[in-house]
């Protein structure tokens, strides 16, 4: 059933075909490529593109998540969509929600008519807080500083809308890009020296998921402690409880979307734990960007160089899964310190930041 918002503008919820390239799914397919359309028009990049293959398993709900997704239309064209997930972790206070509509229907008032529509859904399963995460292209003019007093975002269209709507910008994550050149190779390859020498109580373990048996225990613990020892400034973060059942879903949906993911783990010798990991990843294209996806030490084992470690023993590796690929990807925290100079040092540089936004509901 279609909702109406302005004139020529209605919001239609989306029914997931059961396949991509059902029957039934000519208008998920066109969802996705306008999907495509709209991050390359906010970023100017390409990277984050998704075949509609990649994209359905990312859209399903599943049992830690509730999805619910709309298309947005103009003149009956797909337009853009909003998507609002729900998190089933037990006492969550959060939705999170995005809307993302290609600039040429900007201005028309659209977005705004569709934010009641969002909030509803997230009343009635009993949230009162909404988080989104937006990045946005460089500019010269203004910029908005997050309450982190760390980093900022131009104070443009996208800010605005935000602010407009009672968002306020909480944290800021740089976007860095590293060129797969021999000099990222050299690099790694020292860093990865130095940090031994603080290591030696620990061993580097690697795979390409799914995850060896031996290791879901303790690759889940690590994926559960992302959501409480990484910074997440005064954003409501749910504490993710990970098993072996959900990290295993998880990597069948990765195999679903054609994608390629290696972890590296520090593994500490005396006990057998594992420390601290990082993931790097590729899609169905081998030739495309990598992404650089979760990357954690636990608090208990910081001051060792293992972020260090693990980074730099990746990077060595990757040529050997995606050797044609020619850049990697990666997001952090503009309070996260002692990541951001690791990346620096292996000589990882700025492209664009994205704002981490949080409006309470009255």
């Amino acid at each position: 059933m279609s909702i109406a918002l302005t004139s020529g503008a209605s919001l239609h919820p989306l029914v997931l075909p059961a396949r991509a390239d059902a029957a039934d799914a000519g208008e998920f397919r066109e969802l996705s490529r306008v999907r495509n359309a709209v991050y390359r028009e906010l970023t100017g990049r390409s990277e984050q593109d998704l075949t509609p293959e990649a994209l359905l398993p990312l859209l399903r709900s599943r049992p830690e998540r509730t999805t619910v997704v709309w298309a947005v239309r103009v003149d009956g064209d797909i337009v853009g969509r909003a998507v609002v997930d729900i998190p089933h972790e037990e006492g969550s206070r959060v939705a999170i929600a995005s809307i993302e509509m290609l600039p040429r229907v900007w201005g028309r008032g659209i977005g705004r008519a569709i934010v009641p529509h969002i909030e509803a859904v997230v009343r009635q399963h009993g949230r009162t807080v909404i988080q989104n995460w937006t990045e946005q292209q460089a500019g010269d003019g203004r910029r908005l500083q997050a309450r982190t007093g760390f980093g900022s975002v131009p104070d443009d269209h996208v800010a605005r809308f935000l602010t407009r709507q009672g968002f306020s910008l909480e944290q800021v994550y740089r976007v860095s890009r590293l060129d797969m050149a021999p000099g990222a190779v050299e690099r790694a390859a020292a860093l990865l020296r130095e940090a031994e020498g603080f290591s030696t109580d620990y061993r580097v373990l690697q795979w390409i998921v799914p995850t060896p048996a031996e290791h879901l225990d303790g690759y889940a613990w690590l994926k559960s402690r992302m959501s409480t020892d990484a910074p997440s400034a005064d954003l409501e973060t749910d504490e993710e409880t990970w098993d072996a059942d959900r990290l295993i879903a998880a990597e069948k949906r990765i195999a679903e979307m054609g994608q390629t993911v290696q972890v590296t783990a520090a593994q500490h010798i005396a006990t057998g734990e594992l420390t601290a990991f990082t993931e790097l990843g590729i899609g169905p294209d081998v030739r495309g960007t990598t992404h650089q996806h979760d990357t954690l030490v636990l608090k208990e084992h910081r001051g060792h160089r293992l972020g260090q470690l693990v980074k730099s023993t990746a990077l060595l590796s990757w040529p050997e899964v995606a050797p044609d690929s020619p850049d990697l990807i990666t997001y952090n925290a503009e309070e996260n310190r002692p990541m951001l100079s690791i990346n620096e040092a292996m000589g990882f540089v700025p492209i664009a930041y994205e704002g981490a936004w949080k409006k309470e509901l009255t």
